[in-house]
């Protein structure tokens, strides 16, 4: 299967963008893959260890992740690479791994992803669970837009309002690219993907 990629240009700084995505307690207000994520401690060679959750109605898969982000590449770009695996048998996401790049241009910054996982209940169910995991990220990338933009919270956007269809300022996974053509998004995974420690 076909590794996710998802991209959006977001009009803000790189410095703004970066707090809203790195500081955990504001990644889970606009992430739809995450309930809560919890630091808990620091890698040896840089980076951090911690717990997440994602509540589903009554049961709440959690898991555990290693990240390191880098700010300061001589292009001007930023990256965060992320390892995440999980011992619950009800996650349809076992162990994974991905990167979020952040690059400058005009006005603004592209925001991407590139991620893979192991499937929880095996490939031929993941070939109908991997788009709503596409789908999800890709949503939730443009609730961090409108709130990096606007200002606008992203709580003011709960999943529901996803049947709002009337309201032009809603997000939508249509407002971002998710697919490369061609090419494995992987291939644009930072080298700090490949040295770091597994959760």
């Amino acid at each position: 299967m076909r590794a996710l990629y998802v991209e959006v240009v977001v009009r803000t700084t790189l410095d703004r963008l970066w707090a809203l995505t790195q500081d955990p307690e504001q990644h889970v207000r606009w992430d739809l893959r995450f309930s809560r994520i919890v630091p808990t401690g620091e890698l040896p060679g840089g980076g951090t260890r911690f717990r997440y959750e994602r509540a589903i109605g009554p049961r709440t898969i959690r898991g555990t992740g290693t990240s390191l982000g880098e700010r300061h590449a001589p292009d001007g770009t930023c990256t965060s690479a992320l390892r995440f695996d999980t011992d619950d048998r009800t996650s349809p996401l076992r162990d994974g791994r991905g990167y979020w790049r952040y690059t400058p241009v005009d006005g603004g910054v592209r925001f991407v992803t590139g991620y893979d996982y192991t499937p929880g209940f095996g490939r031929a169910a993941d070939r109908l669970l991997r788009p709503v995991v596409l789908w999800m990220t890709a949503w939730s990338f443009d609730r961090l837009r409108i709130w990096a933009e606007t200002g606008t919270p992203p709580e003011r956007w709960p999943l529901v309002s996803v049947l709002a269809f009337w309201r032009r300022s809603r997000p939508r996974a249509s407002h971002c690219v998710t697919r490369r053509p061609g090419r494995d998004p992987m291939r644009d995974a930072p080298g700090s993907l490949d040295t770091l420690e597994a959760p």
